[in-house]
């Protein structure tokens, strides 16, 4: 899986490189530093330029296009052509700005499901990087694609990693200042002279409040490992809208879409990111709780139904989607 992953990936900065010579002659004046064709993706110089914006575009457009996502709610990478944010920015904030977000209605999920089920799919209910604020959080979940309404779908978009979302409390380390209080092994149980199972639980967020509800996971004895530990970003998102905010718990309440690059091992049958979604999925009280497509299906619904032909020509050049 690892030299997959390193194949994979050379791949694509091959094509990377290839697009800015193409689209991007003069480097100089959009890259952060000069060409490494053989040792990482091409790095912008400004963010917004790793967004795929339609030729002549009014400003009112650009404007609305850039909106969804502030700068503030960019991530670190989000320059690098690997950045998955920047890709989502692309597909989704430009189908939703031109009227065409309905269309993804049309589509199945890889089991044969409607992807957004019961959502209301509209400019006006769908928002970017939303934060969600009723599970008790430190720092608040914040959903890469949402819809909103009484119905709620949450999109976690994937494309170069090489996992879903992990963990993090098994990552801290003594200089950390939160290790005593929080830092965590990996397996649901008593540890660290903590009075409960979840360090998080101890300080107040409410994800094993609710957990069992949604999952066949008992939160009275230990679980070797903890079944958030691999899982965390797909458990999250569930909780995120299968909980409303009046604490409302119901399979009823919304799903998850999981949308990623079909060519990324991690997410081939035995990759990291695969198995984590077959885990939760399996675990799910209501199994279509959870759902996934590729960014592949995506894009070719936009090319049979002639969809913004100037963005999908343009993710098959930079993207080789």
């Amino acid at each position: 899986m690892a030299n997959q992953m390193v194949d994979y990936k050379t791949d694509l900065n091959q094509r990377y490189w290839e697009y800015q010579k193409s689209q991007f002659p003069v480097w100089q004046k959009f890259f952060d530093r000069p060409p490494a064709e053989k040792i990482r993706p091409p790095v912008f110089d400004g963010a917004g330029q790793n967004v795929l914006v339609k030729p002549n575009a009014s400003q009112q457009e650009i404007d609305a296009l850039f909106a969804l996502l502030p700068e503030s709610d960019r991530h670190k990478w989000f320059r690098s052509m690997n950045s998955s944010q920047a890709l989502a920015q692309s597909v989704l904030g430009n189908l939703t700005i031109h009227g065409y977000l309905s269309s993804l209605t049309e589509l199945l999920d890889d089991n044969g499901i409607s992807l957004l089920g019961k959502a209301q799919v509209s400019s006006d209910t769908f928002a970017m990087e939303f934060k969600i604020d009723y599970l008790g959080e430190p720092r608040r979940t914040s959903i890469d694609g949402y819809f909103g309404g009484d119905y709620r779908v949450a999109i976690e978009c994937k494309f170069t990693e090489s996992e879903v979302g992990t963990w993090s409390r098994p990552r801290l380390t003594p200089v950390d200042s939160n290790y005593e209080s929080e830092y965590c092994n990996g397996s649901y149980t008593r540890q660290r002279a903590r009075k409960g199972r979840c360090s998080l639980s101890e300080i107040s967020v409410l994800y094993w409040q609710y957990i069992t509800q949604l999952f066949r996971w008992n939160s009275d004895s230990d679980l070797i490992p903890c079944p958030l530990n691999k899982n965390y970003q797909l458990v999250r998102n569930i909780l995120a809208v299968c909980v409303k905010p009046d604490g409302q718990v119901s399979a009823a309440n919304g799903h998850v879409v999981l949308i990623y690059d079909e060519r990324n091992p991690a997410f081939q049958k035995g990759g990291k990111g695969f198995m984590a979604f077959a885990e939760t999925q399996q675990a799910l009280r209501e199994p279509t709780m959870l759902r996934k497509c590729s960014w592949q299906r995506i894009i070719q619904h936009m090319r049979n139904k002639g969809i913004l032909a100037w963005l999908t020509e343009q993710l098959a050049l930079k993207y080789g989607m």
